[in-house]
């Protein structure tokens, strides 16, 4: 693979400049001159592919051993390294994309296109900013990002049947009533609940469709799983004109790990099927054995914004859903806030407290 064969751009008709990807569109627009061009369909539809396809793959190095993508910059000829899929020149902020054929194990196969340009991030910055319950007052003043930068995040989505036998226990209550001597020397009578166990086996069948594992480790699952859900039904078949002007992170995590993940959460979801299916007062899943049948996969590009603005000196990061305008995050607190309240409540329940006793006797 040579520099230039790694890297594509698309030219302005009308000025030559590099145009980029427009968020919420299906154009391309020119930084410079602002002409626009449409983005010419793939025509064809997003494809689910069969997991036992993946033993057919070509061998390729793994995400912790391939190289990084070697960008020669059609505009200035400078040479960029880069992890990603897609990124700027770093001497010009050129907007280059990599052909994921000749890197990756497994190309991407949809992509959710960015839905918010920067300015409507922002706006969704300052409402997420001016909620937050106990922040700062001045928080409310914060109109800008110090910095903000788009990203494709790899996903992985997994499709299955799946028939599962289970064995474990259904608790039935009962009660049993019970004599006792009370503090003043009294024979009182009270009714102690006990529960029969009985052993149970039986099946459950369930379908998943899209269950969605994160592909990388550059952000932490627990945040990605924040910004759900993703309007995975507006995804496109994959092109790289989406990607133009944004930087698209490779996965690291292998399909074959990311169903042991999958596998995980489904396992959650038939266990709780088989407790709905036990019934009674209580339920006991011992063993479950699941067999998986129609398994497919396929990889997704998910869009994030990435922010941070500038609050007394400290720089504080936020992610934003470019579909959805979810924004997570982080944010500073205001101490006189939370002590007010403290105090507010503690003189509620002090004065609860007041009244009952005055009124008790």
């Amino acid at each position: 693979m040579t520099a230039a064969e790694s890297a594509r751009s698309f030219a302005c008709e009308v000025c030559g400049a590099t145009a980029e990807y427009a968020p919420g569109t299906d154009t391309l627009r020119c930084p410079h001159c602002a002409t626009e061009q449409p983005i010419t369909p793939v025509g064809r539809a997003v494809h689910e592919h069969a997991y036992t396809t993946l033993i057919t793959l070509p061998l390729k190095e793994t995400a912790a051993q391939r190289a990084p993508n070697t960008f020669r910059c059609p505009n200035c000829q400078a040479v960029t390294e880069t992890d990603s899929l897609s990124d700027r020149c770093q001497f010009c902020a050129a907007a280059l994309v990599a052909d994921p054929a000749r890197t990756e194990r497994v190309v991407p196969e949809a992509v959710v296109p960015f839905g918010l340009d920067r300015a409507a991030t922002r706006t969704a910055l300052r409402k997420w900013t001016r909620s937050r319950w106990f922040a700062p007052s001045d928080l409310k003043k914060v109109t800008e990002a110090e910095t903000t930068k788009g990203s494709y995040l790899p996903h992985w989505t997994y499709d299955a049947n799946t028939l599962s036998d289970y064995t474990g226990q259904r608790g039935d209550h009962y009660y049993v009533s019970q004599t006792y001597t009370d503090s003043n020397g009294k024979t009182q009578t009270r009714q102690v609940r006990h529960t029969r166990w009985t052993s149970v086996s039986g099946s459950v069948t369930l379908s998943f469709d899209d269950l969605l594992v994160a592909g990388t480790t550059h952000v932490e699952e627990e945040q990605l799983d924040k910004l759900e859900p993703w309007p995975l039904a507006e995804a496109k078949p994959y092109q790289d004109e989406y990607l133009a002007g944004f930087q698209t992170v490779r996965y690291d995590i292998e399909p074959e790990s990311g169903f042991e993940t999958a596998k995980k959460r489904m396992n959650a979801a038939i266990r709780s099927q088989a407790k709905r299916q036990i019934g009674g007062d209580e339920q006991r899943v011992h063993k479950v054995a699941t067999s998986y049948a129609d398994l497919t996969f396929k990889l997704m590009l998910l869009p994030v914004w990435f922010l941070s603005y500038l609050h007394h000196g400290k720089t504080w990061q936020v992610m934003v859903n470019a579909r959805t305008a979810e924004v997570i995050g982080e944010r500073p607190y205001s101490v006189p806030k939370i002590v007010a309240a403290s105090l507010a409540a503690a003189m509620i329940i002090g004065a609860a407290v007041w009244l009952y006793l005055r009124y008790r006797h």
